[in-house]
């Protein structure tokens, strides 16, 4: 029943649900770590939480140092 719902959706609104559990589970995230939390380390938990196991340990210190 659900695969039928999203066959019957247009692209644009498939990546809007998409777009609103990602910023969810962004939320979440977000809710769960310590205030105390330098950037670099809220951004490396933050990483961690999202995609340890899918991208090298590298890649995610990289994105916490980063400054753009």
């Amino acid at each position: 029943m659900v695969t039928e719902r999203y066959k019957l959706m247009t692209p644009d609104q498939r990546m809007k649900i998409a777009s609103s559990m990602f910023e969810t589970a962004r939320a979440i995230i977000e809710s769960s770590l310590p205030p105390t939390l330098s950037r670099r380390e809220r951004r490396l938990a933050y990483a961690r939480r999202l995609y340890a196991g899918e991208l090298p340990d590298v890649a995610l210190v990289a994105f916490a140092e980063w400054n753009g």
